[in-house]
């Protein structure tokens, strides 16, 4: 379960809630050009673009849950059960197991345009990480500043939606997603008309009535709505201080409480952590569920050039 978001303003942000029943070891991590990437596929990146993000500890490959390079470019993992279906690596076309797909992508291209156009014989396979860690079910918001894209792999093959939402859920398909905010046209951020009956004196009686009728519980379908709408409704000055403390604020209003989601495992789902990226300036801020400080990392106060991962140094913001 997790949301993520675009958002532009005076730049452009991209960022997630991370809605967790656990801790996957997550840290801030920097990927920097040097650092030989090394994919099941038999491909080795020796050099790259930089990135900057979060993923889980290992000096061996960047396990990026979500991840923004120098030129901008950011991709997030979501969740999506039942409905992504990896495949056996046969050799054939564009090969990458789901754990690469962000580092593969991030790593050689500065635009979603570039990216999109190599992926046509993309195949995401079945290949684990490691034994005790077997591929996760996930899709793909891939974005920059000018457009944004959902990757999905089903059981139909591989599918590369366009996303002028800018906002990613989990299960259904995304197509669904989108079909579904045609039942939510009428809500309006401004104050309602009466159009009930023109015999009836009808009136707000408070503020914020023209959005009665947004979904407000924990569901991917309504977290989805609920974030479209406040995305696109968002007012803010166009100044990153106020575009960061924003960006927070729609992430904020789809978090999960501890307690308000209990799994089929008898766990709590909660958002283990928010996250803002700048992706011009190479900046990484997030929270977790335990510390609502914003802490900053950015990718330009470590060696870019440099041959190892890299675990950033987190300051308040």
């Amino acid at each position: 379960m997790c949301t993520c978001i675009t958002y532009k303003n005076s730049g452009f942000f991209f960022g997630r809630n991370l809605d967790l029943d656990c801790s996957f070891g997550e840290t801030v991590v920097v990927a920097p050009r040097n650092f030989p990437l090394r994919f099941r596929n038999g491909n080795v990146l020796e050099s790259h673009y930089a990135m900057i993000g979060m993923a889980a500890e290992t000096d061996v490959f960047p396990l990026y849950a979500d991840a923004v390079n120098e030129k901008g470019l950011a991709m997030a993992g979501l969740n999506f059960p039942g409905n992504a279906k990896y495949r056996k690596p046969d050799g054939n076309g564009l090969e990458l197991a789901s754990f690469e797909m962000i580092a593969w992508t991030l790593a050689r291209y500065e635009t979603v345009d570039e990216a999109v156009g190599d992926f046509a014989d993309l195949v995401i396979t079945d290949t684990a990480f490691a034994k005790e860690m077997p591929p996760a079910p996930l899709h793909w918001m891939l974005a920059d500043s000018e457009r944004c894209v959902v990757i999905e792999q089903t059981e139909d093959g591989l599918k590369i939606f366009e996303n002028p939402a800018g906002v990613l859920t989990n299960n259904p398909t995304f197509d669904f997603h989108m079909m579904n905010l045609n039942n939510y046209l009428n809500l309006t951020r401004v104050r309602p008309e009466n159009r009930f009956s023109k015999s009836l004196d009808l009136k707000p009686f408070a503020e914020g009535m023209g959005a009665m009728g947004l979904p407000g519980d924990y569901s991917s379908v309504s977290r989805f709505v609920k974030a479209a709408f406040l995305k696109a409704n968002s007012a803010a000055e166009k100044d990153e201080k106020s575009d960061v403390s924003q960006f927070f604020h729609i992430l904020d209003a789809v978090a999960m409480v501890r307690g308000s989601v209990i799994t089929e495992k008898g766990t709590y789902d909660i958002t283990t952590y928010s996250c803002c990226m700048n992706a011009s300036a190479g900046a990484y801020m997030f929270k977790t569920y335990d510390d609502s400080r914003i802490r900053t990392a950015n990718m330009y106060d470590e060696d870019i050039d440099g041959s190892s991962l890299i675990k950033c140094r987190c300051c308040v913001h």
